[in-house]
């Protein structure tokens, strides 16, 4: 015997309000229950995911909430970086689809503690800074930069005024020399060494920041003499390309009011690097993006707008071996210098 549990027959007053509520809520205003039911779970769904994908959208690197931090050297203007990195960042948000922020610490130390304070994922540095960070912060480098005529190595210049009346680098002795940084390779750490060697001791010796910085204090009459990066003339059209050309707008007799009065020995070209436990595969897709921002019309020329280059190769840490090699004959203690400020 099949027993039927009949509510309505409970309530036979009631009998047509009960069927009317069963109605109701299997199809309300028209819109049949299922359906309303499926739209209802769809509408939850999208308001769960709403809700918790910023959660896991913060975790990924690269994502909107957490962008993949890029440092630039302070070498040049500030002005003149940030346009610059605008451009590249633009680019590099299309062609990988990642998100990038950029800075620019004042000054090279600056660039290598941000590695070890978890600040920095990607980096253009100075080659002595890459030493440094690559010593202590596992830093790899990925990428050189090529200047005029696929130069892979550059080097310091010391330049004085015309009418200063020195001519070689033992006339420095018990001057007013400027330099860039105590972390710049071809403004401080080589010419500082190679001038020890000499047995030349300057009087005084003060840090300007940056290299157009050090042109124009040798321009001013505010020092002396002063170190600087070096980089030969166009061979085609014997444009001058030193440090001395990013001043030529504000002084155009710089190059006849100062002059080049020695050379340091030639050193690996700047790195652009990237953190010890970076993501490969992310990696991977900067760099593609990278050398084929720097094959573009607008990626050249905010290369050279900042950095005075033409481009970028493929590089290996060992590149730079031949300059760890360098400053340990001359005695150099990278800790040493990273903390000298």
């Amino acid at each position: 015997m099949k027993f039927r549990l009949n509510i309505a027959s409970f309530y036979p007053k009631k009998r047509s309000k009960i069927r009317q509520f069963i109605v109701k809520y299997k199809q309300i205003n028209g819109f049949p229950m299922k359906l309303l039911i499926f739209y209802l779970s769809l509408l939850a769904a999208v308001l769960v995911k709403l809700s918790i994908w910023p959660i896991f959208e913060s975790s990924e690197l690269g994502g909107k909430n957490n962008p993949i931090k890029i440092l630039l050297t302070p070498s040049v203007d500030a002005q003149k970086v940030s346009n610059s990195a605008a451009k590249l960042i633009d680019f590099l948000n299309k062609k990988t689809g990642y998100y990038f922020t950029a800075s620019f610490p004042t000054s090279y130390i600056a660039v290598v503690e941000a590695f070890g304070g978890g600040k920095a994922d990607f980096a253009a540095m100075n080659t002595f800074s890459y030493i440094l960070a690559h010593e202590k912060y596992g830093v790899e480098a990925k990428l050189s930069v090529v200047r005029r005529d696929g130069e892979k190595t550059y080097k310091g210049q010391f330049i004085a005024r015309t009418d200063s009346g020195i001519d070689s680098l033992y006339q420095l002795n018990g001057r007013k020399i400027a330099y860039v940084d105590p972390a710049s390779t071809s403004g401080y750490i080589l010419p500082k060494a190679m001038l020890d060697g000499m047995h030349v001791k300057p009087a005084e010796e003060v840090f300007a920041m940056k290299h157009d910085n050090v042109v124009t204090m040798v321009y001013q009459r505010q020092v002396d003499a002063g170190a600087t990066y070096y980089s030969p003339p166009d061979k085609a059209t014997g444009e001058i390309l030193d440090a001395r050309a990013r001043v030529v707008r504000q002084y155009p007799d710089i190059y006849s009011a100062v002059k080049i009065i020695g050379f340091t020995v030639d050193i690996p070209n700047d790195p652009f690097v990237f953190r010890k436990d970076f993501p490969k595969q992310t990696e991977h897709k900067i760099l593609e993006a990278l050398l084929e921002f720097q094959s573009t019309l607008e990626g050249k020329s905010a290369l050279y707008e900042t950095y005075s280059v033409e481009g970028l190769v493929p590089v290996a840490d060992s590149a730079y071996n031949p300059l760890r090699t360098m400053i340990d004959s001359f005695g150099g203690n990278t800790e040493e210098m990273l903390r000298k400020k």
